[in-house]
């Protein structure tokens, strides 16, 4: 996890992925520990919400 951003009073993590491979482990960890009720990745992909995750492309980030 790389940021964690506020929202209506609830911490959502966000982790930024520049490459192919955009597993990320430690914020499956946070999910884990903390729950929030959904995490953003920045990464190359395109807009999505999987596992409580929505994906966010990089060239979207100003929009967070």
């Amino acid at each position: 996890m790389d940021f964690v951003i506020q929202r209506e009073g609830k911490p959502i993590p966000i982790e930024v992925k520049s490459a192919e491979n955009t597993k990320a482990k430690s914020l499956t960890v946070y999910m884990g520990t903390y729950q929030p009720a959904y995490a953003m990745k920045l990464s190359t992909k395109n807009f999505g919400f999987v596992d409580c995750k929505k994906t966010v492309p990089l060239y979207a980030a100003f929009c967070l």
